[in-house]
């Protein structure tokens, strides 16, 4: 049975040409410059940590080393003193939290179905069953209100996915956690540098999951950290990073658990060394750029195409993506229709995500297409729009025009 529709929600410049010589005179060149690719995403790295990774590669230490210890020690600082590892992906370490926190075969972990297909995977990966709770979809995070129906005998976690660095509500989410004693692994891959009432996410809690892929807030180029309770914790952490070795003395070595090669590079680590004094420089411009197309987007002739909006939260979001979801029944194309004439009119879109439990190997564990129409809507139709600190709001602007051109050109008369 296909997924019903769901009503929409309400929704909470042209470049100077230069002129050129020719012969004795100027002429102006044509008004109509075709402006650069705006691409959806681009890392910001300073000439200081370019030099850093020479300085690195030069020293002949370019894995694991004291480059790794100095980015966990500032990883640490900035969450409270809480024990961080890190690895190098920020899909190993929830998985790695999962061991830590004894879960495998015949356990369940709730969780949500609008996420890239790791938050899942990991489940798998140690054995457990995913349990998929529907999205809200003004927030579309988890709903936490249906969370408590989807909890049984076997339910021993939730991860949580902070969508676009939207943090979900913690007070709540810690409540119910403890109220049914289960473990807490925050998808936190999207929200560095978000915050829950005042305090940084990452300082509290339970697990938390950090992500340093080149296309968020703060990179590493590939990388992530876990943070974690206490040492206890961080030493398993450790373990199951490298091989499951543990090292004493000058020769001494044991394994007690299976592990995997997860370890990041003092090359990764130096890059991170390097974004972090920027982040709150750059979680302002994102704020100002999400701000920019608020303005643009919330315009009364674009809200009356039915255009959705995210949550304009200026207070706990770093604003990793501004996605917008497009209102697939009031449009004559779809969204890779869309997504294909802004990419001729020189911009770059994504998708994060489709519903992970469409795809084929969810299909093949016996979920269904409808089991979650909030999900299934937001996977069929959100549209991520360009945002990174290089942009200026004239970019967005640009944007702004083109998705409005496209959307009136093609709605349903």
């Amino acid at each position: 049975m296909p997924a019903p529709a769901l009503p929409p929600k309400p929704a909470t410049g042209a470049a100077t040409s230069p002129s050129r010589p020719s012969g004795d005179r100027e002429v102006a060149a044509p008004s109509s410059v075709t402006p650069a690719f705006l691409p959806l995403t681009r890392p910001t790295i300073d000439e200081e940590t370019i030099a850093g990774v020479t300085e690195v590669l030069r020293s002949g230490w370019i894995t694991s080393g004291p480059r790794v210890k100095e980015f966990e020690a500032k990883l640490s600082e900035y969450c409270g003193g809480r024990p961080v590892r890190a690895f190098n992906s920020g899909t190993c370490t929830m998985e790695i939290a999962l061991r830590i926190a004894g879960i495998g075969p015949g356990d369940e972990v709730i969780t949500t179905p609008l996420s890239w297909v790791a938050t899942s995977n990991v489940v798998l990966d140690v054995g457990a069953r995913p349990v998929f709770v529907d999205i809200d979809p003004v927030t579309r995070n988890i709903d936490l209100n249906l969370v408590e129906a989807a909890i049984t005998p076997a339910t021993r976690a939730i991860i949580p996915v902070d969508l676009s660095g939207l943090p979900v509500d913690r007070d709540f989410l810690h409540a119910m956690a403890h109220k049914y004693k289960l473990r807490v692994i925050e998808d936190a891959a999207q929200s560095f540098g978000s915050t829950w009432k005042g305090k940084r996410i990452g300082a509290f809690g339970d697990f938390v999951s950090f992500s340093f892929h080149a296309n968020k807030n703060i990179t590493t180029i590939e990388g992530g950290c876990l943070v974690l309770n206490d040492e206890r914790e961080a030493k398993l952490a450790e373990q199951y990073r490298l091989q499951g070795v543990v090292r004493s003395g000058h020769d001494g070595m044991e394994v007690e658990l299976v592990g995997g090669k997860f370890n990041l590079t003092d090359v990764a680590a130096r890059v991170g060394l390097g974004q972090l004094p920027h982040l709150e420089e750059f979680t302002a411009k994102r704020r100002e750029l999400a701000r920019a197309y608020f303005e643009r987007l919330g315009a009364p002739a674009v809200r009356a195409l039915g255009l959705r909006l995210p949550v304009a939260d200026f207070t706990h979001s770093n604003w990793h993506m501004f996605q917008v979801v497009l209102p697939e029944e009031r449009l004559a194309i779809k969204r890779a229709g869309v997504m294909a004439e802004l990419h001729a009119a020189g911009i770059g879109t994504g998708v994060h995500y489709p519903a992970i439990h469409r795809f084929a190997l969810y299909r093949r564990l016996g979920w269904n297409e409808g089991d979650f129409p909030h999900a299934e809507y937001a996977g069929r139709n959100i549209l991520t729009l360009p945002l990174f600190p290089a942009m200026t709001t004239g970019d967005v602007g640009r944007v702004a025009e083109a998705l409005t051109a496209v959307l009136k050109e093609h709605s349903k008369p």
